[in-house]
């Protein structure tokens, strides 16, 4: 699968996704949970069932029991931190998580913008922070924003799993223009420096991919349920685009761990998929309050993917240091 099929993919869902939208055949009901249920197997949950293996490339270390004991412990520990967190502070754990999930998404489609179409026009670290800051926030704010009380439901959602305390969420109608507004200013900012860039370096079509994308998601996000517009994103968009990176990277010592096509991908990442789904199922039955509902399920997912994300992160911003994402040319 090709750096542009991937890219193609997420267009592809995004548009139809959109243009159903707008026609007024959205699905609903149990539908708006569909791509959630599909990412535990397919593209969102297995994205991150090979870090493992990343952490010993990048450490140049052999697949065997102690390095690996010693990238799994580190990993673990990570992860299990943040859970004890959402059981400490469960409110303040789930802003976390947005704002986590907000830099995470923002800092993979930085990457893709560099590595799948070109990006030449990203010439500056300022440029890179601040597409991280628009693309991260197209998935994590634009839903805020756009559908306010979806997103407080599925605050409740998560946070419930761990305490029965009502969440309350003020966000009024002059503070939600405001950040409407200071966000579309960050977009304009983004979009009219890459073309600035893109003009003097003449590297115009990388820049029309970038604004082509930053433009759809904004629709997408604004018009499309949340649920399902997330749900989408997260395995069409961002977990594929990882996939591909994986697979694109393979190791400069031909006997460390390796993946070296999507086929592959898929039959290492499984062993660890299959434990974070162990682990799903043994967060259902330590949560506090048992989820009992199909929003309460997702809600339990979700604080499972939390989880995995914050050490995952870890390895992301490894693997950038490493590649290079964040050095000025």
């Amino acid at each position: 699968m090709t750096g542009w099929a991937v890219v193609g993919a997420g267009w592809l869902a995004v548009l139809l996704l959109t243009a159903t939208a707008a026609a007024g055949a959205e699905p609903r009901g149990v539908g708006l949970y569909l791509p959630f249920a599909l990412s535990i197997v397919l593209f969102g949950l297995p994205h991150g069932a090979v870090d493992h293996l990343v952490l010993l490339r990048l450490d140049n270390a052999p697949l065997r029991l102690w390095p690996l004991a010693r990238v799994l412990a580190t990993y673990l520990a990570i992860g299990l931190t943040y859970l004890a967190c959402w059981f400490i502070a469960p409110v303040a754990s789930f802003v976390f998580f947005i704002a986590l999930t907000w830099f995470h998404w923002g800092q993979g489609d930085v990457h893709s913008l560099l590595a799948l179409t070109g990006g030449r026009h990203l010439r500056s670290g300022w440029q890179r922070g601040l597409a991280l800051v628009v693309r991260g926030g197209m998935p994590m704010l634009i839903p805020l924003l756009a559908f306010p009380d979806v997103y407080l439901d599925v605050a409740g959602s998560v946070v419930g799993a761990i305490t029965d305390e009502p969440l309350t969420f003020q966000f009024s109608p002059l503070v939600r223009g405001a950040t409407t507004f200071a966000f579309a200013g960050l977009c304009a900012v983004h979009v009219i420096a890459g073309w600035s860039a893109s003009r003097r370096l003449g590297v115009q079509r990388d820049w029309a991919v970038d604004a082509t994308e930053t433009a759809l998601l904004a629709v997408f996000f604004a018009t499309v349920h949340p649920l399902l517009a997330v749900g989408v994103y997260f395995c069409l968009w961002h977990s594929v685009r990882h996939i591909a990176r994986i697979v694109a990277s393979p190791p400069a010592v031909p006997s460390l761990p390796s993946v070296r096509s999507w086929p592959s991908f898929f039959v290492q990442a499984l062993p660890m998929t299959a434990i974070a789904l162990a682990f799903l199922v043994g967060l259902y039955t330590l949560v506090p309050t048992t989820p009992s509902s199909l929003p309460d399920l997702v809600g339990l997912y979700l604080l499972l993917i939390s989880t995995l994300t914050l050490p995952h992160v870890w390895v992301v911003a490894r693997m950038d240091r490493a590649e290079g994402v964040w050095r000025s040319d």
